[in-house]
């Protein structure tokens, strides 16, 4: 039963038990002595792996009482494990950018996706001063799923990244970019000006500046 989670760290000889564990807890929560029966193998196998999925994330662990004996422990899959599990989630957004894109025109298009980046603001915002934010900004890119990196750059900051976290959306509708240019002003309190690479793979880059500070005129690379 090979059922990867995207997202899970490989580990050559252990991958096929720990697929297989997911994969019964998708159909439903067991505890440690189930799944050793349902994948026949050893109690302490199942266990170890169990406990390196809830390192990870994967798996979350709850008290359950099956009967007149103490409780037992029943594993289940996380919410976001359940999330990677979905291979639909990409093509059903980007689908829906398309229709929203045909119905709107392009003014109400990029306000509703700089209102949409707005209304993922992670709380609480980040401290301290302009750099310190910028690099929290970075983090928060990280999160998504970018690989960013921040940098001064003449009075500002460059955030640069060596991927997009939208990428299967930006190349038709580079409106989305303004989703996250809008997110960073806010998360950072300060002015964000995108800056994207779209060669042959999208790069996100954001110059960021203090308040009062004219952005500078660098023409995003196509």
């Amino acid at each position: 039963m090979r059922d990867r989670v995207r997202g899970i760290e490989p580990d050559t000889g252990t991958g096929d038990t720990r697929a297989r564990l997911i994969t019964v807890l998708r159909a439903a929560p067991a505890t440690t002595t189930q799944l050793a029966a349902a994948l026949d193998l050893s109690i302490n196998t199942v266990r170890s792996q169990l406990q390196r999925l809830e390192r990870q994330g994967v798996v979350v662990r709850r008290s359950a009482r099956l009967g007149p004996t103490k409780p037992a422990y029943v594993y289940a899959l996380s919410p976001e494990a359940e999330l990677r599990t979905s291979r639909l989630y990409v093509p059903f957004l980007t689908r829906l950018l398309h229709v929203l894109a045909g119905r709107l025109d392009p003014t109400e298009f990029d306000a509703l996706m700089r209102e949409t980046g707005r209304g993922l603001l992670p709380r609480p915002l980040p401290r301290g001063s302009l750099g310190e934010r910028v690099a929290a900004a970075a983090d928060l890119l990280n999160d998504f799923g970018g690989l960013a990196t921040a940098a001064p750059e003449g009075r500002g900051y460059l955030i640069r990244s060596q991927g997009c976290p939208l990428a299967a959306s930006t190349g038709a509708h580079p409106e989305a970019c303004n989703a996250v240019e809008s997110l960073l002003a806010e998360y950072i309190d300060a002015p964000v000006s995108k800056c994207c690479d779209r060669d042959e793979r999208s790069r996100c880059c954001f110059e960021v500046r203090p308040r009062g500070t004219p952005a500078r005129r660098r023409a995003p690379r196509r």
